[in-house]
């Protein structure tokens, strides 16, 4: 028996008025995804228990099996592994987000233009956190070059629970005046903010991009605080041999963390000009190698709607389904192998706030040896929430899923 999950990664959203009142979900082209709803089961699943934040982390733990509450200790950490770096007992981990800042002369004035700069080459990047490291680090203080915006902190004997600090997502376009860190631990934090953007307003990587009509990288963010993770291994745990596909070293982590194999994609990127194809084949030789699970993670819907993108998030949608589900789906039937597909968000991401919510999100399982007629023509979230399906411990559909 061969299992595919196909994550979405905040595919889910509500009627948006510049799509009529209608969802990405609703409009998108998604033959097969519509075709696996109509032959299988739909509902609705809480991926994010109450007094949890809406994250990415969270919300594919509890998808992958995994109880928040009992597993997750923190966002940086789990992508710090997928960094290769080796974090001790008593370190703290924080993402450290290349962001572009409004040029205010005082910080706290200034306004979150974009969390991830323009989407900052991985190559730019480097140059960038490599020489704060240089000015700003030190034996307490270590910065590590990750994927595009998206970097590591590491605080040697941090305080774990610092205060609290705000994903820059969250406050795309506000004055981060009520953002700013707050809390027991933070003064050394904020002051590394601080330093960074007069380091990097005027870095010649940033003045390049800026004659090029790019936006600045010109001040980290940090947020996302955690501890060394410890997730027990997805085969003890399920019994499978399972596989990851991701663009992002958040889900990299996290399956570097649980023992799964993290196989690594050539153009893929985490937005909508990912390479979708060389997904599908990583997946398809995955299954031929023997693994009996395999795990695909697309960001690019969540990147549309943290930036408004409807049209965008339609495409992203209709690309996951015709350029890899379809396709991956195709050749597990015509591998002669029984198989089952679960389909889901992570989370919604709203057009209308840009941010992720902790609202249930559709779901579709499939099972080719229990095809059957589930009144659902199409898979969207007005329609699963009609089913009358609902899984509410996100962290119990694995099992669930696992026993088709």
């Amino acid at each position: 028996m061969k299992y595919l999950v196909m994550l979405c990664d905040g595919m889910a959203d509500e009627p948006f008025p510049s799509l009529d009142n209608k969802t990405p979900m609703e409009l998108a082209k998604k033959d097969c995804m519509d075709y696996l709803a109509s032959k299988g089961e739909v509902g609705t699943v809480k991926t994010v228990a109450e007094g949890l934040k809406p994250g990415s982390d969270v919300a594919n733990l509890s998808v992958l099996g995994y109880e928040p509450a009992k597993y997750y200790s923190g966002r940086s950490p789990l992508e710090a592994a997928s960094i290769g770096i080796d974090l001790k007992p008593d370190d703290v981990t924080l993402r450290c987000n290349l962001v572009t800042l409004s040029d205010e002369p005082n910080y706290e004035d200034k306004t979150m233009v974009d969390y991830c700069s323009d989407d900052i080459s991985s190559a730019e990047a480097k140059i960038l956190i490599e020489y704060i490291q240089e000015k700003l680090g030190n034996d307490e203080f270590k910065f590590y070059p990750g994927v595009s915006y998206r970097h590591c902190l590491v605080w040697s004997k941090g305080d774990p629970q610092p205060g609290t600090l705000t994903p820059p997502h969250d406050i795309t376009d506000r004055k981060i005046t009520e953002y700013i860190p707050t809390g027991r631990s933070v003064d050394k934090l904020y002051d590394l903010m601080v330093k960074s953007y007069d380091l990097l307003k005027d870095h010649p990587v940033n003045l390049d991009r800026i004659k090029r009509g790019k936006r600045p990288a010109n001040s980290i963010w940090l947020w996302g605080e955690g501890t060394k993770p410890a997730l027990d291994s997805f085969k003890s745990k399920f019994g499978k041999n399972g596989s990851m596909i991701s663009a992002v070293d958040l889900l990299k982590g996290i399956a570097i963390c649980a023992g799964m194999r993290s196989v690594d994609v050539e153009g893929a990127t985490g937005y909508i000009d990912t390479n979708f194809e060389g997904k599908k084949d990583a997946a398809i030789e995955e299954f031929k190698n023997g693994q009996d699970f395999v795990y695909i993670h697309v960001e690019a819907p969540d990147e549309c709607g943290h930036r408004g993108e409807a049209q965008n998030k339609i495409k992203a949608i209709e690309l996951i389904d015709s350029l890899i589900l379809s396709p991956v789906v195709d050749y597990l039937k015509n591998s002669g192998e029984d198989f089952a597909v679960l389909v889901c968000p992570d989370h919604p991401t709203p057009l209308s706030i840009k941010t992720h919510s902790s609202n249930p999100v559709p779901y579709l399982i499939y099972s080719s040896k229990d095809e059957k007629d589930s009144g659902v023509k199409t898979f969207t979230e007005a329609n699963a929430r009609a089913t009358g399906n609902y899984i509410e411990k996100g962290f119990t559909m694995m099992e669930y899923f696992l026993k088709h």
